[in-house]
């Protein structure tokens, strides 16, 4: 059991939270949620050990292992990715080496009687013990296990860390966390740069082989699949409900449906009170009696409404010229980085009007077919976008390809038109942008606040093909719903990439499954798709 007791954090004087106490018991899988800036992560990494505290503490027995995915990627870049992982296990392998160095020094000592022989034995008692006691694993089975579940392919296994991209190498720090079974695993988004089997897979390990779990997490269809009770960090403090995320939503709802009574009564109360202050003071024979009700209100503790929610605003896409009978072709297409095929032979037909997922383990070529219908990369075969095609098209890059010398605010009234440029405040607070941040350039924003801000602009554009890569990565759930808001209405072509189930719930009616250096065409959505190949891919994975 790990206890937190009345944590608090101040940066300058103002507090972020205080008086937070908890328990995290063996077996819980609880969601740490919480608007952005709220605290959370703060707070994640103080239960990590990675920052302390202004007040408060964090408990717990002294064999606790508690692992923590952290932001910043650990990877040694002289190993293996087989290697790497493997050193999850590195105090078990330091141990044996440590047994075996003092068994030979026994075989080679001849001094059986003397104090320092007596002491290597109890060292050696003392180490099988412990070794002895760790249940018996192959550990390179459980590394390949690991390694494959996290989407990579043998032949990855012996390649350099450092030949891998940031969101490859995260996988590598999870695949590490997870082989060492700790007491507590905590994870800050751990999703984002996995493809959609492979939370399937990280689902299924967290149900059924994790002790306890602390996630922060934007993915709805993750959270709720995984967690049994929710935390909620908000106005300083927080709410612990025994509950997934979506019976959180209503519980919420309920509480705050209740503090805004008991705020209005309190307000009525007050609103008496001051009235008999105003109406009697001065008057000599009420003076005791305005002093008494003076001093009530001084001592009268406000009741507080949590923050409200801004997500009302509703955005729709610019109407567009209307597009060609098939926007996008592809006819016996190919692509091959020098001998490394993609995929051959892909054909897909899309259509006016349709929504198509494309979905595949990463690597198996769904940003390369996007970046093909983009004419980004040469390609044998034919792809073209049809007549009068207006693509709006969202990838990671793509906030990169912004002014850095424009203002938050000026990057978005460049693309608004019309009625919407009055809602500019409101669309950007919607996506986090609020107060001075709209004044900041472009230049200044972080990634995170980068690609928000690329989606903002990709919403305020007249398209009729609108080509999706990882929209979600950097969004919260409330900026996502409004997002698929504004796509359930999107009267066009929407091709999307996107490893979040909830978020591709109802998008989309067709399926091109990227797999085996083959692209397969499915007539289904994502939800069907996902129920028939979800037995399959946990088998597959291990």
């Amino acid at each position: 059991m790990i206890s937190i007791d009345n944590l608090a954090v101040e940066f300058s004087g103002s507090t972020l939270f205080s008086e937070v106490s908890f328990v995290i018991n063996p077996t819980d899988k609880i969601a740490l949620m919480g608007k952005n800036g709220a605290g959370k992560s703060t707070m994640m990494k103080i239960i990590a050990g990675e920052t302390k505290p202004t007040k408060g503490a964090v408990r717990s027995p002294e064999d606790t292992v508690i692992a923590y995915l952290p932001q910043h990627l650990l990877t040694d870049d002289d190993s293996t990715v087989f290697e790497e992982a493997a050193k999850a296990y590195k105090h078990i392998f330091k141990m044996q080496a440590e047994m075996d160095a003092l068994n030979k020094e026994l075989e080679t000592r001849t001094d059986y009687e003397s104090d320092a022989y007596m002491k290597i034995i109890e060292k050696v008692t003392e180490l099988g013990e412990k070794f002895y006691a760790i249940e018996e694993v192959n550990y390179d089975a459980e590394v390949e296990k690991a390694l494959m579940g996290l989407g990579f392919r043998r032949d990855d296994f012996t390649k350099l860390t450092s030949e891998f991209s940031g969101g490859w190498r995260m996988r590598i720090e999870l695949a590490k966390i997870l082989l060492q079974k700790p007491d507590l695993i905590l994870l800050d988004e751990p999703t984002n740069h996995l493809d959609i089997e492979s939370v399937v897979w990280l689902e299924d390990f967290l149900l059924n082989k994790a002790k306890a779990v602390l996630v922060i997490s934007h993915d709805k269809a993750f959270i709720d699949a995984i967690t049994n009770r929710t935390i909620e960090v908000t106005m300083g403090k927080i709410y612990d409900y025994k509950a997934n995320y979506s019976h959180y939503l209503t519980l919420r709802e309920e509480r705050r449906a209740q503090q805004i009574k008991q705020y209005n009564e309190q307000q009525k109360v007050i609103a008496d009170i001051q009235g008999f202050i105003d109406r009697f003071k001065g008057t000599y024979s009420k003076t005791n009696q305005v002093n008494s009700r003076e001093r009530m209100l001084e001592k009268m503790t406000i009741i507080e409404i949590d923050e409200m929610d801004t997500s009302s605003i509703k955005l729709r896409f610019p109407p567009a010229p209307r597009s060609g009978d098939y926007p996008v072709t592809v006819l016996d297409m190919s692509k091959a980085y020098d001998d490394h095929v993609v995929f051959r032979d892909a054909n897909m037909s899309i259509s006016r009007g349709e929504r198509v997922s494309f979905v595949g383990r990463n690597g198996e070529g769904k940003s390369t077919m996007i970046k093909a219908i983009m004419g980004e990369i040469d390609f044998e075969g034919k792809c073209e976008l049809g007549h009068n095609a207006k693509v709006g098209y969202f990838a990671q890059n793509q906030a990169a390809l912004m002014d850095p010398d424009l203002t938050v605010f000026q990057t978005v009234d460049m693309v608004a038109e019309g009625e919407i440029r009055t809602q500019i405040k409101n669309i950007l607070g919607r996506f986090m942008f609020s107060g001075d941040t709209i004044d900041k350039k472009v230049g200044f924003l972080s990634g995170g606040e980068r690609t928000r801000l690329a989606m903002v602009k990709l919403l305020l554009e007249p398209v009729n093909v609108l080509i999706l890569d990882e929209p979600t990565n950097h969004l919260d759930i409330k900026s996502k719903e409004v997002l698929k808001e504004a796509l359930m209405d999107f009267e066009g072509t929407l091709i999307l990439v996107s490893h979040d189930r909830d978020f591709l719930k109802g998008l989309s009616k067709k399926v091109f499954e990227f797999k085996e250096k083959r692209v397969i065409e499915h007539f289904e959505t994502i939800d069907e798709f996902l129920v028939r190949n979800r037995v399959e891919s946990l088998k597959a994975l291990g």
